[in-house]
């Protein structure tokens, strides 16, 4: 496979055989019930939490437990330049992405240490009053915030497409974006996690990544460009999503997956309604790259036919 050019004018990027090949973004989010996020401003190499001016011992110990509480554990910087060499305080972000129990807690700690009292276990499961009383610095954030990843190190596509899109987001919605050190899919850069849904989103612009953080606000989400909720397994994710599109349903909490086997996934909406959705895997044709500067390979692409509408439960 020769290199190629998209409307960015950036060849050889896994971004641009992505967005050329037009290949679905349904079904490719992280998979994680809640989220942890400490703010380390600094250089991060590709394995953040173990590369950057966060102590490595700790990043790496606190990435591991939240493996084990079904918790995505990521760093996040401020948008522009930021000094690294002084004493500060980190910012903290905690959610909690089950509908029903869908929360975002933020608070500052002097040392990232402090992360070691958080109760990951409830974070999981959602109850925020436990996680509260693990540690009290946080309280509850009214308004939904936005991780772009920019981890350069990491994938190059996320550095050059992924900064330009959250200086012009800082500009219009300050406060409420952040730089994140990995979320996932380099290939659909510029990429975003919408916080606390756990939404994710794919080949944004700084007008698509607005129109979300406005749809949050209202409790709903933006199909265009949708990978999924993480609270779903990736095939719950595609199932949600071709039942939102044939419906045309927006309001965040509205459905959720109810069973799952190995050849569908059953959808229900919150006034009962059901559907059931094949999903299937099949070789990508044809093979294209995971991450820039790695070989083409026939990775495996999630396809979800027309949901079959059964009956209320």
């Amino acid at each position: 496979m020769t290199a190629r050019t998209d409307a960015t004018g950036l060849p050889g990027l896994c971004s641009t055989f992505c967005r050329e090949l037009r290949e679905p973004l349904a079904g490719t989010a992280v998979v994680a019930n809640g989220w942890l996020l400490v703010e380390q401003p600094g250089p991060w190499g590709a394995k953040a939490p173990t590369q950057s001016h966060l102590d490595p011992a700790l990043g790496g110990a606190i990435d591991e437990a939240c493996k084990k509480a079904d918790v995505r554990f990521g760093l996040i910087r401020s948008p522009g330049r930021h000094p690294d060499a002084v004493e500060r305080s980190h910012q903290v972000y905690v959610a909690s992405t089950f509908p029903g129990r869908t929360w975002l807690l933020g608070g500052c700690v002097d040392d990232p240490a402090a992360l070691e009292q958080l109760d990951l276990e409830a974070i999981g499961r959602g109850d925020r009053d436990a996680v509260m009383t693990s540690l009290p610095a946080l309280s509850v954030v009214p308004e939904p915030v936005m991780l772009v990843c920019t981890n350069g190190k990491r994938d190059e596509c996320c550095a050059i497409l992924g900064r330009p899109l959250v200086a012009g987001l800082a500009a219009v919605a300050p406060g409420r974006v952040w730089e994140a050190n990995h979320l996932g899919g380099h290939r659909f850069a510029p990429t975003a996690t919408l916080l606390p849904a756990g939404t994710m989103h794919g080949h944004l612009s700084v007008e698509t990544a607005v129109a979300v953080l406005e749809a949050a606000d209202r409790g709903e989400t933006v199909l265009t460009g949708l990978r999924g909720r993480s609270t779903w397994t990736k095939r719950g994710q595609a199932a949600e999503i071709a039942v939102r599109q044939l419906i045309g349903e927006l309001a965040l909490d509205s459905l959720g997956i109810v069973a799952e086997d190995l050849e569908s996934v059953t959808v229900r909406h919150r006034d009962g309604r059901t559907w059931t959705v094949s999903v299937t895997s099949a070789p990508a044709d044809p093979p294209r790259p995971e991450s820039c500067g790695k070989e083409p390979f026939a990775m495996s692409i999630l396809h979800a036919g027309t949901p079959v509408a059964g009956g209320v439960r």
